[in-house]
């Protein structure tokens, strides 16, 4: 499912070429492009959940202390690494993310049905949750050069 999430990301969304609105040529597409059925319901499923998180009403987009402390339960730390919480928290403290876009990250990690995700899968999604949160433009950019950002192997100028 992560693999399709993938394609549609790189070739629709980060491409900028407009996504098919039309579920059953998206789902033909993705069959001629090698990706069983099963695996395709899936993530569209996914990407209707992270649409849905948008609502109004949404227990996410709700009013949260900006200043509480996350606490992972035990099937989250199982899924999200230590290096990958951090990552997280990092995100936090530089206001890429906020205690809204982050809950929706986590949630939308969870729904992935592999038993753990690495830091570079984590990336890819909270480049997905940010692109598909209105008003978080900025934060979407940021994340884009962080992840996109080659270093040039210089440590001073």
């Amino acid at each position: 499912m992560f693999d399709i999430l993938m394609y549609l990301f790189e070739n629709y969304v980060h491409s900028e070429v407009e996504l098919l609105v039309d579920e059953d040529e998206l789902t033909k597409e993705l069959t001629r492009a090698g990706f069983h059925q099963s695996e395709i319901i899936k993530a569209l499923a996914w990407l209707e959940h992270l649409a849905d998180l948008q609502e109004a009403g949404t227990p996410y987009l709700c009013n949260h202390d900006q200043h509480s402390f996350r606490i992972y339960t035990d099937a989250e730390m199982e899924k999200i690494d230590v290096e990958s919480r951090g990552f997280l928290l990092f995100l936090e403290q530089i206001k890429v993310l906020s205690v809204e876009t982050r809950e929706m990250v986590i949630d939308r990690v969870m729904e992935i049905d592999e038993p753990t995700l690495t830091l570079d899968d984590l990336k890819w999604v909270i480049l997905m949750v940010l692109f598909n949160a209105p008003g978080h433009e900025s934060a979407y950019e940021q994340m884009e050069d962080l992840i996109f950002e080659q270093p040039d192997g210089r440590l001073h100028s």
